[in-house]
């Protein structure tokens, strides 16, 4: 049986990174970037005014004093968005705004709290150091820099730069298409009452969110009743899309079909155990163009792609959700062209004993408080595999060894699930 990090590893190496497409500016949030960004300016483009004053020469304004002031005269005035109407001389000051250009001739801006004016008379009662509330040119970027790195998440300081920058549009990886079937007897759609043995379908809901947050486009195939026909007809209308998840059927019970539907489609399979709890039945494979597995192929979208990647996810919704975390977004986040792929961990302290019995790692949900410095983590309650509570209240997953119990006080390394309350913890690189 694989361990957490062989399986993973299998699967980051068997998906491929997807194509590049050109769109506008404001579409690129939370895209990863997919060209490199050099700045061709200098930000900002000229020297200019941090603060609403008078743009003045600090040799002009040497040895004023209060009891003694320098008198210079007001020649006009810039606003943002103005220049001057000619160079700055000896004995004048200008009006200036906050961001306008410093006029040429002028070295300082004195703040208009510090002066006093008299019509176009102004009086200065104190030095000015060459500089002062000057924004020199290319004080933030200048011409050249390397700004950006493909494979960064554009977040809106990265939109921002780029605006800065003249960018109307941006080269970024496309977003994967990612088509979520749930399988069971069992399971009915919510707005339907069930009926006597069968239960609402929360996987595919689950599935579509963790999709959708993992900024993946989400093509719902429903459910599909335990019959290998059934579901080899979902899974076949789902290899338009990049890649396939199902949920259930893949363990080693009487009405476990998924494999068969597999094997039906030509499928590589590659894993199906994940040395893990929660988690254990969990199947990694491969379905070529077409129903056709081809090994090592790759390109820019699913027309031209010949293998799939499929993703068996056990049934239980603790297991369901916690082996796509695990395996699933870290793919998509590969596929999807970005720098940081694993999601972020802490260490903190156990609040109270967290217990691992059994030959397998755990991979426990856990609450954690207190600042980043002292952060402490407790166990949600019980662990079991179908208690959605636990992953409703869970902040992180506590990775403990098999047969462990960590006592309270000792480190624990913690996968963040969220970062809300917890001081800004969460570092991915701006993923």
């Amino acid at each position: 049986m694989l361990s957490v990090e062989e399986a993973l590893d299998r699967v980051l190496t068997a998906v491929p990174v997807l194509g590049t497409e050109v769109i506008p500016l404001p579409d690129a949030l939370g895209r990863a970037l997919a060209e490199p960004i050099d700045s061709t300016r200098d930000l900002p483009p000229w020297p200019n005014s941090s603060m609403d004053g008078y743009a003045v020469r600090s040799d002009d304004l040497q040895g004023a004093e209060v009891s003694r002031p320098v008198r210079l005269r007001v020649v006009g005035e810039i606003p943002a968005g103005a220049v001057a109407q000619r160079p700055l001389r000896g004995g004048e000051s200008y009006r200036i705004l906050t961001g306008a250009p410093l006029p040429p001739g002028a070295d300082a801006v004195v703040p208009q709290e510090e002066v006093e004016r008299d019509g176009d008379q102004l009086g200065v009662a104190r030095p000015a150091a060459p500089g002062a509330y000057v924004r020199p040119r290319g004080e933030d970027i200048r011409a050249g820099d390397r700004v950006l790195e493909p494979g960064t998440t554009l977040g809106p300081a990265a939109l921002a730069v780029l605006a800065a920058l003249g960018r109307p549009v941006v080269r970024v990886y496309r977003t994967p298409r990612v088509a979520v079937l749930s399988t069971g007897d069992e399971l009915v759609d919510i707005g339907t009452v069930p009926g006597p043995g069968q239960i609402p379908n929360s996987n595919s809901y689950a599935l579509g969110a963790l999709v959708r947050a993992s900024r993946a486009h989400l093509q719902d195939l429903g459910i599909a009743r335990d019959d290998p026909d059934a579901i080899e007809a979902r899974l076949r209308a789902g290899l338009a899309a990049d890649v396939l998840v199902s949920s259930a059927g893949v363990s080693v019970g009487d009405r476990d079909f998924v494999r068969e539907a597999l094997d039906r489609l030509g499928a590589r399979v590659d894993f199906w155990k994940v040395s893990m709890r929660p988690g254990k039945p969990m199947t990694f494979a491969l379905i070529g163009n077409g129903g056709t597995a081809r090994a090592g192929a790759s390109a820019a979208g699913p027309s031209e792609r010949a293998d799939r990647p499929f993703f068996g996810l056990p049934g239980n919704p603790v297991s369901c959700m916690v082996t796509f975390e695990l395996f699933v977004r870290p793919a998509l986040r590969r596929m999807g062209g970005y720098r940081v792929i694993h999601p972020p961990r802490v260490r903190a302290r156990a609040g109270e004993a967290i217990d691992n019995p059994g030959p397998r790692r755990g991979y426990l949900r856990v609450q954690l408080a207190g600042p980043p410095e002292r952060l402490t983590a407790r166990p949600t309650g019980e662990q079991g595999s179908g208690i959605l509570r636990s992953m409703l209240l869970a902040d992180g997953l506590a990775v403990v060894a098999p047969d462990t119990r960590i006592a309270p006080g000792e480190p624990v390394e913690v996968i963040l699930l969220r970062d809300e309350g917890l001081g800004g913890v969460r570092d991915d690189g701006g993923a």
